[in-house]
């Protein structure tokens, strides 16, 4: 597998109408290729990489990705607009079907550097960034963003940040339902303490009609996507999608009218053990990788001896593959294709 070199871009054009959410140190390349196993029509974001870490870092390493991960799309943190073309067109060269601005994430450490949801106060700035981006690749330019700030969270502040953006040339709005608290909250309780207002995101797209607004924010279930699906463009799923991956494996069946890949969990997973096979070859601990797999067996017979066993051994040093093997050995296979409820 060779997840270094720059890539050939797909040439299926990419569906925003089931999506995960990027998220810090949890889509991880090795969470993407288990998703992907459940999913083949699912949008998936690498975790935000800062344009910083692209120019001065290792950016074959915060590139790396296998193709079957398809479609992907890199999401950047930035704020200045020659950085952010350079790294457009980075995107663009290893082969990602998209090229992301998080202009959401309240962390201290990216406030400082000015960017993240503090950019929502400056959208002339971020319309520069995405202008420059759009002139430096041919790939699809989106912004991830919050409805709000503190300070600047009306009706009318969203509206101008979106229409500045959308005047520089973006199309693709992915919409966190909620306002961002940069003064008194954690970025934990950012996601869970301000309100969700997705009749905001409603209003956007009944008001922008020629824009394309991915709804995002709090959805776990297939019967909330389809209500949301009546009033957006699309559906941007965060923590059930990592905490409870199966629910992957009825997307495409649900929302893209394709059979699913995968009848079971213990097929995905064995599917997945040439991938961990090829990272341990290559010196990545074994706990690096299983900690995405924890998930799987969510709410099954055996899940939880399924989940210690893990815990307790693929720390240890020289441990591998058999680790993954004893630890599915521990749930029941079904005789059968397993059925997704939706």
């Amino acid at each position: 597998m060779n997840m270094n070199a720059p890539q050939e871009t797909p040439t299926l054009k990419p569906s925003r109408r089931f999506c995960v959410a990027p998220m810090m140190d949890w889509t991880t390349s090795h969470y993407r290729y288990l998703a992907r196993q459940l999913s083949r029509h699912t949008l998936l974001y690498t975790e935000m990489v800062t344009t910083g870490a692209l120019i001065h870092g290792d950016t074959a390493r915060f590139l790396r990705h296998d193709p079957t991960e398809y479609p992907l799309a890199l999401q950047l943190g930035g704020g200045n607009p020659q950085e952010l073309a350079h790294c457009a067109k980075l995107a663009e060269q290893y082969g990602f079907d998209e090229v992301n601005l998080n202009v959401g994430c309240p962390s201290d450490r990216v406030q400082n550097n000015m960017i993240g949801a503090c950019l929502m106060a400056h959208p002339d700035k971020v319309a520069e960034g995405v202008q420059a981006m759009i002139a430096a690749t041919s790939l699809p330019v989106t912004v991830k963003h919050r409805i709000g700030i503190d300070g600047r969270e009306s009706w009318d502040d969203l509206c101008e940040f979106i229409e500045k953006v959308s005047q520089a040339g973006c199309r693709t709005f992915i919409v966190h339902a909620r306002i961002a608290v940069l003064e008194g909250l954690s970025p934990k309780e950012n996601r869970d303490i301000p309100p969700l207002k997705y009749d905001w995101v409603y209003r956007l797209k009944a008001r922008y009609p020629h824009l394309e607004i991915i709804i995002n924010g709090g959805i776990k279930t297939f019967a909330e996507c389809r209500e949301h699906l009546e009033h957006t463009d699309g559906v941007m799923l965060g923590r059930e999608a990592y905490h409870n991956p199966w629910l992957l494996a009825g997307v495409d069946t649900e929302f893209f009218g394709q059979p699913m890949p995968i009848s079971s969990r213990h097929e995905a997973l064995r599917a997945v053990l040439p991938f961990i096979q090829s990272e341990l070859d290559r010196g990545v601990y074994l706990s690096h990788i299983s900690r995405h797999l924890m998930g799987l067996f969510h709410g099954q017979p055996g899940g939880r001896q399924f989940r210690r066993y893990i815990s307790e051994n693929a720390h240890k040093p020289g441990s591998g593959i058999e680790v993954i093997e004893r630890a599915m050995a521990k749930v029941p296979e079904p005789a059968e294709a397993t059925v997704v409820p939706a």
